[in-house]
């Protein structure tokens, strides 16, 4: 992978990072406001799927090491 794909991913997993966090927090107003039950399981849903995007970006930045 070259340095360009690389510094790519790294910057896409830095944006995904944030709105991830941006998320939660807007999942934690909503619950303290006291907003509708759906539309917070709607935001817990797109925040998991965030999380799994994330990951996949890890997996993708750190090689595997076969020992």
């Amino acid at each position: 992978m070259s340095d360009q794909d690389q510094a790519d991913l790294r910057l896409a997993y830095a944006r995904l990072k944030q709105e991830h966090a941006d998320y939660d927090t807007a999942i934690d107003a909503m619950i303290t406001v006291g907003c509708n039950v759906m539309q917070i399981q709607r935001m817990k849903k797109k925040k998991l799927a965030i999380k799994d995007t994330l990951q996949k970006l890890e997996d993708q930045i750190i090689p595997d090491i076969i020992a």
